[in-house]
């Protein structure tokens, strides 16, 4: 994967790419550095093995956040975003497949997948990307909230949902910095979120 060297000013990071210019479509090149996300381990998860089957649902997301351009946020909450650099995917996309990853990874389920897979489904997971930043409005770091919901696909009941968040330093405003931070975060979101889904499947 390559990588920029950027370390910006906070100033600089929040004034690189403005979030009007994003929406609007006006970004005038593609991006030089492309990052992913890491799917949590998941197998040294306690439990017993189930049987059934899990569609992750695709994440919903603010606008904000339904980009494949990495957020910077200060309080507000103003977003602005690295240049030059950006996810994989759009983050929706790239958050649901680490989820799915991270749910195989446990070994604990019958079969997890995504819409179109042709699983016969026992549960949904519903996920709300929150938040997936760099925070610059004090000290910096990756921040990653995602809220999930575990849906009983036979009879439409909602079975439970929880809100899972970390924060992880970042120690610079530097993209590489910034998804190192922001990775440590969501290894812990998803190691946790699908320890939470094995027990309530």
């Amino acid at each position: 994967m390559t990588k920029t060297g950027t370390d910006m000013t906070r100033r600089g990071v929040l004034g690189a790419l403005g979030f009007g210019v994003l929406v609007s479509g006006c970004a005038s090149s593609a991006p030089s550095a492309y990052y992913g996300i890491r799917a949590a381990d998941g197998s040294g998860l306690a439990g017993r093995a189930s049987r059934v089957q899990v569609l992750v649902a695709a994440p919903r997301a603010l606008k904000a956040l339904d980009t494949s351009y990495i957020a910077v946020v200060d309080k507000g909450p103003i977003y602005s975003y690295f240049p030059d650099s950006a996810w994989a995917d759009t983050l929706p996309n790239v958050v649901q497949q680490k989820l799915v990853e991270t749910l195989q990874n446990t070994g604990r389920l019958r079969g997890v997948g995504v819409p179109g897979d042709g699983l016969l489904i026992d549960y949904q997971l519903q996920t709300e990307i929150r938040a997936f930043e760099l925070r610059v409005d004090g000290t910096d770091r990756g921040l990653v909230e995602i809220s999930a919901r575990v849906v009983n696909d036979r009879n439409g009941r909602t079975v439970a949902t929880k809100v899972f968040r970390a924060e992880t330093p970042s120690g610079s405003t530097s993209v590489d910095k910034a998804v190192e931070a922001m990775n440590a975060s969501a290894d812990r979101v998803f190691a946790e979120m699908a320890a939470w889904t094995l027990r309530n499947v």
